[in-house]
């Protein structure tokens, strides 16, 4: 067995033995690795979750830092019993883990959200407006999520910007954009939920800082993956996810500037973000409590800290070389077999994440994803990844198939990807498929249906039609 520690990090042109790439092991135990789910076949099979890019399982050791704090929750903040101290102390204290994570300055404020999403829309209401009134300019590109598109198209100082073919090219067009009106703020994925790739943040924060606007990075691909820190970057905000970071329990974080937060609109109007109330007005908290209105998610950011400190445990370099060896050998897999195409924005970018998206030339790329359900019991993301402008550019106006990578996976899931890959190219599906309200499902699908589950087909037609309306868009991506 390869040992984690000994293994480089390669390039997707390295050669691949299968068998030692499959003998590569998970970093952390993470809930679920073991569970059986049926093929059509009639077998059942390990579950291979390479979606974790859309959400991560739960490591072993935060689901049991939940059991061991849920007998001690209680209401927090306000209440004088013993278990709401304890509650409370237990929810200040993953807030300052949860900072700490990700490098947060002395001043820096850690707000705790539901996840990206939540973030970056709460740091839109936050960009101070133009001395005329007008909204603060937020420069964007087209790249990112959606998380990071619509809440600044909604607030409506928005300037969308193409990437370029290169990192430099498009290094290049955010410098010149950014010379040409006064920007608050410049919005940047820390690495990309379609491909992985990123812009060299020190670069970009330069860039942006020389011109006078701050950086926001959508740290929802990166904070899981790599080491991060706002007090050594530069960056100004961090907006990620709970359900990214192996503790799926609704919490996420905005980490960054005070100034901003203290004065913004309040995210939510309610308890706990007040000082005073009257009948004529109202006195606000700073940050963070301003933004913390109702009760907050105590497990969810005991979760958070918890994954944040697993994280933090593990040597940075041997888990970068585990991914970047699994997602190397995904390319490299994947590219070999005839027809298929591997996704990518800017092929001199370094350092991707270990998500990877490809293509199958000729067929449906929500077939072969309901195939590899089916028939090897595998997961993977079909769709547009809530990145419609990016696909579009890059000619996948119809979607493609995104495999994605974690602490959790291990290297036999990855042979095992690549070679059903191989199989629907060289043999196709062994049973039928039918488009069923916007979505593929196996015809007459004969896997049991999960126990307790409440539905009468494995894919229910309600959740199909959600799925085709959402043009695989998944909630919170």
């Amino acid at each position: 067995m390869t040992a984690l520690a000994e293994l480089s990090c390669p390039t997707a042109d390295s050669a691949f033995s299968a068998g030692d790439v499959a003998a590569l092991p998970a970093v952390l135990p993470v809930v679920g690795s073991d569970t059986l789910v049926p093929l059509v076949d009639g077998r059942s099979v390990p579950y291979a979750n390479l979606d974790v890019a859309a959400s991560a399982p739960a490591l072993r050791s935060v689901a049991d830092r939940v059991t061991e704090v849920l007998p001690l929750y209680a209401s927090v903040h306000r209440g004088a019993g013993y278990l709401s101290q304890v509650s409370t102390a237990l929810y200040e204290a993953a807030r300052r883990t949860v900072g700490s994570f990700v490098g947060a300055r002395e001043d820096d404020v850690t707000v705790v959200t539901r996840n990206t999403t939540d973030s970056l829309n709460l740091l839109a209401g936050c960009v101070p407006a133009n001395p005329d009134g007008t909204p603060g300019r937020v420069l964007v590109l087209d790249v990112e999520h959606h998380a990071n598109l619509l809440p600044w198209q909604r607030s409506g100082g928005a300037t969308v910007l193409a990437g370029g073919v290169s990192v430099a090219e498009t290094l290049s067009g955010l410098r010149a954009e950014l010379a040409r009106f006064d920007y608050a703020l410049l919005a940047v994925t820390g690495a990309s939920n379609v491909t992985g790739e990123s812009l060299p943040v020190a670069d970009v924060v330069r860039i942006a800082h020389d011109a006078g606007a701050r950086v926001v990075l959508d740290g929802a691909q990166l904070v899981p993956h790599r080491g991060f820190s706002l007090a050594e970057t530069g960056v100004d905000y961090v907006a990620f996810s709970g359900h990214k970071t192996y503790a799926p329990f609704g919490a996420g974080a905005l980490v960054g500037r005070r100034d901003w937060l203290d004065a913004g609109t309040p995210y939510l109007a309610g308890g706990g973000a007040v000082r005073q109330v009257r009948v004529d007005g109202t006195d606000w908290q700073p940050a963070p409590a301003r933004h913390e209105a109702g009760s907050p998610n105590v497990v969810g950011a005991v979760a958070l800290a918890a994954a944040c400190d697993a994280l933090a445990g593990l040597d940075p370099a041997a888990l970068h070389a585990h991914e970047a060896t699994l997602r190397a050998a995904l390319v490299a897999g994947l590219s070999a077999l005839d027809g298929v195409q591997v996704v990518s924005v800017w092929p001199d970018a370094v350092d991707p994440v270990g998500v990877v998206t490809f293509s199958v030339t000729g067929h449906d790329p929500g077939l072969v994803a309901a195939y590899l359900s089916a028939e090897h019991g595998i997961g993977v993301r079909d769709g547009r990844f809530c990145a419609h402008p990016l696909l579009a550019r890059l000619g996948y106006d119809e979607g493609a198939i995104r495999a994605s990578v974690g602490v959790g996976t291990s290297g036999a899931e990855v042979v095992r990807l690549v070679d059903a890959v191989r199989a629907y190219v060289e043999e196709g599906p062994q049973v039928r498929y039918a488009v069923v309200d916007g979505c593929w499902t196996v015809v007459d699908d004969p896997r049991p249906v999960p126990a307790g589950s409440g539905l009468e087909g494995l894919f229910a037609t309600a959740a199909a039609g959600f799925l085709a309306d959402a043009a695989g868009c998944g909630p919170a991506d």
